[in-house]
């Protein structure tokens, strides 16, 4: 019997394998890649490019599952969901709605990158436009307006958290103390209310045997109960602008957070909050660090002029920094993957020691502030205004 064609879709996004990258930070929400056996080495020119493509302004990373990639961009204030084959990056289907491009002092558009669960794709704007569509056709399911149907008030730069998909719920750093929705009817499930959203999006974990969120809200760092929204810890962050931007990062029983504006980092104890150590060795302004092995990996600085860095994570003690490479950063076969913020693309070995590049090569132009991904053999790296680009890294 033939399988009709969006049948056997669903059952492809349904079986997801170690190289897809279902959502922000990838399958365990660390920005790291289980993937093994991709190029890290290239020729003068720079590996293959499979294809370019243009989504429009925004910040949006990529999901990718299935041999599909998902993520946002916004053009003649519309904010547009883009599924693309992943091979060839033709558009398999895009929904659009309308949303301000919202810049301030920024090119603007949309900042959170969709998540892919079944057959569900789930996005959010930066004026709380959240919806559920189908992964295969890009259909409606559910939709909503936290502004209004929450009372949601978003901050000076809009919602920029990415939805974490926790059980028969979605997770979101909405209002002073996070948000839940029923992953299928959109139904609040718990609201904390009001104004005083952070930027960052919610990290999963558990915390004395309860299923918790992570979230670095406005002015604090706050372990959540998943299914009630009760705080189970909460300490103190408070950042010039409460900017607070970068993902918190779970590293067995610690957190490592971190934020800009000369704030610095700490690491603190996951069963209570309590602080281990408080330095100003690692600022993260935009874009999430990632812990390896006893180490983390990040950017020091504020946007359009960070440093490369290594932290130990036990003490706090800068390993090394790497001025001139300033950007973004994810992890896969303990080499980290960098693309600086004018789209040069850096490999390099993870290591505390020092970082020596495998390879580089120049891939984008224009302002690159949106951590690029590998999946699956390819690396998938955006601009500011949209600008998207698929490289070969797969070994023939």
């Amino acid at each position: 019997m033939k399988i009709p064609s969006t049948i056997a879709l669903v059952l492809v996004l349904h079986s997801v394998s170690a190289a897809d990258w279902p959502n922000w930070r990838g399958p365990n929400h660390d920005g790291i890649s289980a993937e093994t056996g991709w190029k890290a080495e290239w020729p003068a020119d720079g590996p293959p490019q499979l294809w370019k493509t243009s989504v429009g302004t925004g910040f949006a990373s990529f999901a990718v599952r299935g041999g599909r990639v998902f993520t946002m961009g916004n053009a003649s204030d519309a904010d547009s969901v883009y599924c693309l084959d992943a091979d060839t990056g033709k558009v398999i289907w895009k929904y659009s709605y309308p949303c301000a491009l919202n810049p301030m002092m920024y090119e603007g558009g949309p900042s959170a990158t969709p998540a892919v669960e079944g057959n569900h794709v789930y996005t959010l704007s930066k004026l709380g436009d959240l919806f559920c569509l189908t992964a295969d056709a890009g259909q409606v399911v559910w939709q909503k307006h936290l502004a209004a149907d929450a009372k949601a008030e978003a901050p000076n730069w809009g919602f920029a958290g990415s939805p974490l998909v926790a059980g028969d719920l979605l997770i979101l750093d909405v209002g002073g103390q996070g948000m839940a929705v029923k992953k299928d009817s959109g139904e609040i499930a718990w609201n904390s209310g009001g104004s005083g959203s952070g930027y960052s999006s919610p990290v999963p974990s558990s915390v004395n045997g309860v299923a918790a969120a992570i979230i670095v809200l406005a002015d604090e760092v706050a372990a959540l109960d998943v299914k009630t929204g009760k705080k189970l810890w909460g300490q103190s962050w408070k950042t010039e602008y409460d900017i607070n931007a970068a993902d918190a990062v779970v590293a067995g029983p610690q957190v490592f957070v971190s934020s800009g504006y000369g704030h610095g980092a700490a690491v603190l104890h996951l069963s209570d909050g309590a602080v281990v150590w408080q330095n100003k060795k690692m600022r993260n302004h935009i874009n999430s660090s990632v812990a390896l092995d006893g180490y983390v990996y990040g950017m020091d600085g504020n946007a359009g002029s960070t440093t490369l860095t290594c932290l130990e994570l036990a003490t706090g003690n800068v390993k090394w920094t790497r001025p001139g490479l300033g950007g973004s950063l994810m992890i896969a076969d303990k080499k980290i993957i960098a693309l600086s913020e004018k789209g040069e693309l850096v490999i390099g070995e993870a290591s505390p020691t020092a970082f020596q590049p495998l390879t580089q090569a120049q891939i984008l132009g224009g302002k690159c502030w949106t951590t690029p991904i590998l999946a699956n053999g390819r690396i998938f790296a955006r601009n500011a205004r949209g600008d998207v680009v698929c490289l070969d890294v797969r070994k023939k």
